[in-house]
């Protein structure tokens, strides 16, 4: 289900498409009762389908209800309208850290802030039991005025939870259960080989990040591709 500018879900009016991705479809529309334009993800209706997945969108919801800090994107709501479920979410005018990483690298100031940003994020969303398992540049916006927001929370755990495996799809592509949860070129190790997912495992990921920023040229190096591919694939 591909929106088009203009439609309207309840008192959302879609401007443009933003992106996608395993769980969801994001737009610009404008709540036009508050006069606001917001950052709109919809569940695809093949998903809502699938009780398994709409319970991974709620938990998406509900994550992000739980984290307030200024740099992890702010929800606003939870609805649906004419069947389709939907979360609303600030809306960050920027670049995603992806576009932003060039062939000479960033500078070393915009590191550290970027790096600060990213741990002070994970801190935050550690203390309440939540763990990303999907951070990647793609899923960090720079706004433009240089603030950091961590995105797309639709693959969080919840590690209070009794149930700790829950090891079951990419987020590149919508596939079946027993496929290792995550973008791997991003995964921690533990996450890769299917083991409990600890709060310290985005903390290993964000390291990962940093890392990549500052390859500069080699940027499509991967710090534990050898262990990790060779315990998995061998």
């Amino acid at each position: 289900m591909v929106l088009t500018p203009g439609t309207k879900l309840g008192p959302y009016e879609i401007r443009s498409p933003l992106g996608s991705g395993g769980m969801g479809e994001v737009y610009r529309a404008t709540d036009t009762k508050l006069g606001r334009d917001v950052a709109l993800k919809v569940l695809p209706a093949e998903m809502a389908h699938d009780p398994e997945r709409l319970a991974r969108f709620r938990r998406e919801a509900k994550a992000l209800a739980q984290l307030d800090h200024p740099n992890i994107v702010t929800i606003y709501s939870v609805e649906e309208s004419e069947g389709v479920h939907l979360l609303t979410m600030q809306l960050v005018e920027g670049q995603p850290l992806d576009h932003l990483i060039t062939s000479a690298g960033l500078p070393l100031d915009q590191i550290i802030e970027i790096a600060t940003a990213l741990g002070d994020a994970l801190a935050a969303a550690h203390e309440k039991g939540i763990v990303h398992r999907d951070l990647k540049p793609a899923n960090v916006m720079v706004s433009n005025e240089g603030r950091v927001k961590v995105l797309d929370f639709g693959l969080a755990k919840d590690i209070r939870a009794a149930d700790l495996g829950d090891a079951t799809m990419t987020s590149d592509s919508r596939t079946q259960v027993g496929v290792v949860m995550g973008t791997p070129a991003y995964m921690s190790p533990e996450q890769t080989l299917q083991l409990t997912i600890l709060g310290r495992c985005p903390l290993v990921t964000g390291a990962h990040k940093i890392f990549r920023i500052d390859l500069r040229n080699d940027r499509l190096r991967v710090p534990w591709s050898g262990f990790v591919l060779q315990s998995v694939f061998c």
